[in-house]
């Protein structure tokens, strides 16, 4: 199975085989290019940019290939080692064709020993696969930017987080299938549709079927615990009780992913013996029983069996579910004959507190996080906050003079492990200590301490780049510490060691932090200030929308982004709603003290979303309002929604045109003044049938 199938043969090659090369000469002819995919070990060209390398390597190149025999034909892409004196050519015969071509064939040259290793994939189950295409090619390509198109589909949700993972081409479809994703024909990444071909048990698509039993998905796990999947808590390493568990649904679907988990059900499994676990999921079942007492006695005793986190759900309602049903105690009874306790979402935050004696973070509709492990608790909120940003994509700048006592000569040798330190201490936002960093005895054994070896990397490398993490960091740490006194938490001497370092670093005393942090959280009742960090945030941002009327919507995933102020300011609301991974848009309403989101159908791939979720939240009132447009509603359309996409996104140029030709159309129609979100679909199909015109995709066709 997998790479096991490879077919692997070793060649010496043959006597009359010259390399009319010094090792010396390769290395500098390697690293004089600068294009391609540039690792620190190596350089990654498609052959046709080769032409764009110094001549000697050209000829180089050609030369031997003819002499190994290897035809044009069968190779797509170069490997020139940078520390070795050594190639490799790589078969991806679909390189052009399609966006993750496999690896076919590759041939391993040692100039050094004169022996080259031919690696067969064909019948490889899990080969390895090809991602970011748009690098090898030559920067003038005109295929780079079709190419990156496809790359920002999967950096867009995530796929690249974690590269170790993807290399090959079972890795690479399970890490789809976990984002809740597939792969259509094309190779365009689209969010898994819950379709009957899809789902059915009938169904006689092997792969289909194999599928939806392995990928972590929607589709298979319940809302808390698909929360634990986006809270990077389903990886493994903790020990999950499902209390309350069914017919065991959510037992199978981790089970299969080898997770160490268990369940309990008074009627389905009785018998299991409740031990401690470190994750407790009370799933929807405290609003199915009806004695208030055994309510609050269950819960507590959940929270004694949850060594770090509980997860806590119930169902929401407002005034028009409890209509529908006969009152019975404080819920109703369904037309089925069973109880139901509909909650406000501040009614149950209120309740598991009262009742447990701790905060209950909210992370969703009716859903709760009730943290045992304070340490534990501090990571969560404090990763909610963090900033990412991909400090990979640094260059180094030209060389300077060193100032350092070290020889020119080993900073060369040893420049991957200083880039890797750098890249260590940039992800921190300051130097990293020696547990920080794996490397961590090589390099002081090579430059004496960590702070020498920043040094020489302040030298080699960018420093204006360590001072923005520095920054990025610090405005994290506020924006963190503003609403964890929000919250009316003092938690430092619980905190893990980390956030005690980043602290001390940044501010000397956690009684300075704590001070600015209060600052920043008082300065959000400020509307003045509150309007000024809006339009800060439009320079800020890669694309918002400023309406007088309404204020500032921007897309959820530039939330981090945003002047700190604002930051605390739909932190303190999200702290009322909870996460926010399905929501598309976020409404900052800037003289009412309110923030909406929004979740629409087909956000990233229809020119006309719909909204299918509205949730407005109420600072001043602390409360939330829930709309919802799945039955006699007809959902609103967003129009224009170029205006909320960075001009680097994939499908930008072709939405933006849609939405030019349709504004040229309907201008003098819509009401001024009034946003573009906020049309009606009733107005929008008068509008279409007034001038004539019908919509398909990004195309408008006239009558």
């Amino acid at each position: 199975m997998g790479l096991a199938r490879i077919l692997a043969n070793y060649y010496r090659f043959s006597k009359q085989t010259e390399i009319n090369l010094q090792f010396a000469e390769f290395q500098t002819l390697v690293r004089s290019i600068n294009f391609g995919k540039d690792l620190p070990e190596a350089v990654y060209l498609h052959k046709s940019a080769l032409q764009h390398t110094p001549p000697e390597l050209q000829a180089f190149v050609g030369k031997l290939t003819k002499a190994l025999k290897i035809e044009d034909r069968h190779w797509d892409l170069i490997k020139l080692f940078k520390r070795d004196f050594k190639l490799s050519l790589l078969s991806y015969p679909d390189f052009f064709t399609y966006p993750y071509p496999s690896l076919k064939a590759s041939y391993s040259i040692d100039l050094t020993k004169k022996t080259q290793r031919v690696a067969t994939y064909e019948d490889s189950d899990n080969p390895p696969i090809l991602h970011r295409r748009e690098l090898f090619l030559d920067p003038n390509s005109p295929q780079r930017d079709e190419f990156a198109s496809y790359t920002h589909e999967g950096e867009v949700i995530g796929l690249y987080d974690n590269t170790r993972v993807i290399g090959t081409k079972l890795g690479w479809l399970r890490a789809i299938r976990k984002s809740g994703h597939i792969l259509d024909a094309e190779g365009r990444l689209l969010p898994l549709s819950l379709t009957k071909s899809s789902l059915s048990r009938d169904a006689k698509d092997d792969d289909t079927i194999l599928r939806h039993k392995t990928a972590i998905s929607r589709a298979q796990l319940s809302v808390p615990m698909f929360s634990l999947v986006n809270s990077g808590y389903i990886n493994g390493s903790y020990t999950i009780l499902d209390y309350g568990c069914g017919k065991g649904d959510d037992l199978r679907e981790l089970q299969a992913h080898n997770i160490d988990c268990m369940g309990w059900d008074p009627v389905f499994r009785p018998d299991t013996e409740l031990t401690p676990c470190d994750i407790v999921n009370l799933g929807y079942v405290i609003n199915v029983i009806d004695d208030i007492d055994e309510r609050r006695e269950t819960l507590k005793l959940a929270l004694k069996l949850a060594e770090k986190l509980l997860v806590v759900s119930a169902m929401l309602g407002n005034e028009s579910v409890f209509q529908r049903y006969t009152p019975y105690k404080d819920g109703v009874l369904t037309k089925a004959k069973t109880f139901q306790k509909y909650y406000y979402q501040s009614e149950l935050k209120e309740f598991i507190e009262r009742t447990l004696n701790r905060e209950a973070i909210a992370v969703g509709a009716g859903l709760f996080y009730v943290f045992t492990d304070k340490a534990e608790e501090q990571k969560y909120l404090s990763e909610k906050q963090r900033t990412k940003i991909n400090w990979r994509q640094i260059t180094s700048r030209p060389r300077q003079e060193s100032t350092a006592k070290i020889s020119k000569s080993k900073i060369e040798e040893n420049k991957d492990l200083l880039r890797d330190f750098w890249y260590a201490c940039l992800d921190l936002g300051r130097p990293a200590t020696n547990d920080e960093f794996d490397h961590s005895d090589q390099l002081r054994h090579l430059f004496g301490s960590h702070q020498a070896a920043l040094g020489i990397c302040e030298e080699e490398f960018d420093q204006t780049d360590f001072t923005e993490s520095q920054s990025i960091r610090k405005g994290d740490l506020l924006v963190y510490l503003a609403l964890d006194h929000f919250g009316k938490r003092d938690t430092y001497s619980r905190m893990p060691d980390r956030l005690r370092r980043d602290i001390k670093y940044h501010f000397q005393r956690y009684q300075n932090a704590r001070a600015q942090a209060r600052e920043l959280l008082f300065a959000v009742s400020n509307v003045e200030m509150i309007s000024k960090a809006c339009v800060e945030a439009l320079e800020l941002l890669p694309a918002a929308y400023l309406s007088e009327a309404h204020g500032l919507t921007f897309q959820t995933r530039f939330l981090n982004l945003c002047p700190s102020i604002l930051r605390v300011y739909i932190g303190c609301a999200l702290q009322l709603y909870g996460e926010i991974d399905n929501v598309n848009l976020i409404k900052v309403h800037i003289q009412s003290g309110k923030v909406t989101l929004m979740a629409y159908d087909g956000f990233e791939s229809e020119a006309i979303p719909r909204l299918k979720e509205r949730i407005k939240i109420k600072m001043r009132e602390q409360d939330i309002d829930f709309f919802d447009y799945v039955y006699e509603y007809r959902p609103q359309p967003l129009l224009m929604k170029s205006k909320f996409m960075a001009a680097d996104e994939a499908g930008y140029a072709i939405q933006a045109a849609f939405d030019e030709e349709l504004h040229q159309i309907l201008r003098e129609d819509l009401d001024q003044g009034q946003d573009d979100e906020h049309v009606s679909a009733e107005r929008l199909d008068f509008l279409l049938r007034d001038h004539k015109i019908k919509l398909k995709g990004h195309s408008i066709i006239r009558d």
